[in-house]
């Protein structure tokens, strides 16, 4: 037989015991030994110290992440509902409403700081492109009142 202990599975080594011609293991830090010229001792943390900075959490502090968005301005939702509104439910009233609260609401965001200042200029030009439409449709109908001849209804055939 082989010069292996008995028990042992075929190419382990007894626990705690190197291989004949394997490097020798490194020295153990803390064991008294001296350290090379120019370098310091190592020195273990102890758990009441903190190496690095403490690490914030995912998104920062309760409440943290990105800045709130201003609050939008109403007037400037009801000038882009009404002008749209307009197109399909009240045709001349839409237009108006649109108008008025857009120029109200352009005025308050600019003195108060909210949020909605395209929502108001959507409006506007949403609103005047009503008005101009209806101005046309008025001169169209007069142009067109105008140029038909108008025949006498009493003539016989």
């Amino acid at each position: 037989m082989s010069d292996q202990n008995p028990g042992q599975p075929s190419g382990q080594e007894p626990f705690g015991q190197q291989p004949y011609g394997a490097p020798p293991p490194p020295p153990s830090y803390g064991g008294g030994q001296e350290q090379p010229a120019g370098q310091q001792p190592y020195q273990a943390q102890t758990p009441y110290q903190q190496p690095y900075a403490q690490q914030q959490p995912y998104g920062g502090q309760y409440g943290g992440g990105y800045p709130m968005a201003p609050k939008t301005n109403t007037l400037a939702i009801v000038s882009i509902i009404a002008s749209v509104l307009n197109f399909f439910l009240i045709p001349v009233l839409g237009s108006i409403v649109g108008v008025i609260t857009g120029h109200m609401s352009l005025r308050q965001i600019r003195n108060t700081g909210e949020g909605g200042a395209g929502l108001a200029k959507a409006g506007l030009i949403v609103g005047y492109i009503g008005l101009a439409l209806l101005v046309l449709a008025i001169i169209a109908i007069v142009v067109f009142a105008v140029s038909v001849p108008w025949e006498d209804v009493s003539t016989t055939y």
